[in-house]
């Protein structure tokens, strides 16, 4: 038996099906909330980006990571879009060549959190002169 096979299966890497549907769906639903295509008040008034979409191999979920402009009112973005979910979804199976939409989930995107604490953390004296030790 391959064991790279049975590896991606059950949680390794995407494999090209997931990250394809993945991508469709997160250029499907970035069009739907920048055109307010949603019918729901509070989704209109926000900006929101996706920044990715992560299906499971199966493709029966997929999760949405998104985040405000400003990274403000992130708890109301989240209801506002599980609020809608069902709507989403619909609009969404319409690009998807695929029998069965997945369930959408959505999810604070906090890569720019990440991406903030670690440039905090190399600006910190002390790591970075570990750093420079290193290059020497």
């Amino acid at each position: 038996m391959n064991h790279m096979a049975k590896k991606n299966s059950s949680g390794g890497a995407p494999n090209q099906r997931q990250l394809r549907v993945g991508e469709l769906i997160r250029r499907r639903l970035s069009e739907l909330l920048q055109r307010g295509e949603i019918h729901d008040p509070d989704l209109a008034r926000m900006m929101i980006t996706v920044g990715e979409v992560r299906c499971s191999p199966d493709l029966s979920v997929a999760t949405a990571f998104v985040l405000p402009l400003g990274g403000n009112q992130k708890e109301e973005a989240l209801l506002a879009l599980r609020k809608s979910r069902h709507e989403i979804r619909r609009e969404v199976a319409k690009v998807l060549n695929i029998k069965f939409a997945p369930e959408i989930r959505f999810e604070i995107d906090d890569t720019f959190d990440r991406m903030d604490a670690t440039r905090a953390l190399f600006a910190e004296e002390k790591v970075r002169r570990d750093l420079d030790q290193d290059e020497e």
